[in-house]
């Protein structure tokens, strides 16, 4: 069943108003004197914040270096009841929710990209606080509202996944704007990485139900 009230309604518009945050459309960092940073996604008229971003939001690829497959799919475990969960909750497909996770954060809870995108479905600082989570560093919730997010943008696309997946990098202004995936790079790769790990994923569902069938 499709969630639809003036609450969601509201979020919704909020989400989509704020989207750059979690895009990268345009994306600025500010060096503090402390060495930590800052990142906004509102033209700023600090004359040092550095624009870093305005294609496609990066991935955090650092958390993938010197895994091996052994290790990945360890980690992967660890959160797949979390996965099964809020795909559930949601009606997203858990094969689609993992495939998301392995490519944004290759299952890192404590991920953090160059943007500032944070744990293992990579959800700004902004996108995060509408979406209504506090600690995007907990599983739990990160998991639950980047799969709401997912939720989202495939109802906007009417189901297109390749356009959700395109507007969960990019951003839906984007993808509406150019009637389909965004001519960015990062996006198409994007794309292109999340549905082979999809497919890959459903493959080994119907393996392992084929090998486990229902009782």
């Amino acid at each position: 069943m499709v969630l639809v009230n003036w609450r969601w309604s509201l979020l919704l518009a909020g989400l989509l108003a704020g989207v750059a945050a979690q895009a990268g459309d345009a994306i600025y960092m500010y060096k503090r004197p402390d060495g930590s940073r800052a990142y906004t996604d509102r033209v700023p008229r600090h004359a040092a914040y550095v624009k870093i971003e305005n294609t496609g939001r990066p991935t955090a690829s650092a958390s993938c270096l010197g895994l091996t497959p052994a290790k990945l799919e360890a980690r992967a475990a660890s959160y797949q009841h979390l996965i099964q969960k809020y795909a559930q909750r949601h009606e997203v497909p858990a094969a689609l929710v993992r495939a998301v996770m392995r490519v944004e954060s290759c299952f890192d809870r404590r991920a953090v990209s160059r943007s500032g995108a944070r744990g293992l479905m990579q959800l700004m600082p902004q996108t995060a606080s509408l979406l209504g989570v506090d600690d995007s560093f907990d599983a739990s919730q990160n998991v639950d509202g980047g799969v709401r997010y997912l939720k989202m943008m495939l109802e906007r696309f009417n189901q297109d996944t390749r356009l959700a997946l395109a507007a969960y990098n990019a951003g839906p202004t984007a993808v509406s704007d150019h009637r389909g995936i965004p001519p960015f790079p990062e996006t198409q790769t994007y794309v292109k990485r999340v549905l082979a790990d999809y497919r890959k994923n459903q493959n080994r569902e119907r393996v392992e139900l084929a090998a486990n069938p229902p009782a």
